[in-house]
Order: structure tokens, then sequence, then C-alpha cells
């Protein structure tokens, strides 16, 4: 249990060193494809319906 909590504290920390390195243009990239994405699963799983 312990090395578990250890692996996943090491985890978010380094996904949050990835993030604070990365330069503001990949973060301006990065909205536009997130939006995108979100466009296409919206078209592929439309919300239910109402009869």
């Amino acid at each position: 249990m312990a090395l578990r909590l250890l692996y996943l504290t090491f985890i978010r920390l380094g996904g949050w060193l990835v993030l604070l390195g990365r330069s503001s243009a990949a973060k301006d990239v990065e909205l536009p494809v997130l939006r995108h994405e979100v466009a296409v699963l919206r078209r592929t799983n439309p919300g239910p319906r109402l009869e």
C-alpha cells in the first residue's frame, strides 16, 4: 500500500513538472486540439434523447 502511494505521488509530481516546463505556445496549441476532440466526441456519442 505504501509503495502504491509513493508511486502515485511520484507520477503526480512528474506531471506537474512537465506542465511547468511547457512553453506558452505549446499550451496555446493544446486548447484548439482539445476543443476539436470534444467536438468529435459529442458527434460520435450524442446525449440521450427525451421521448
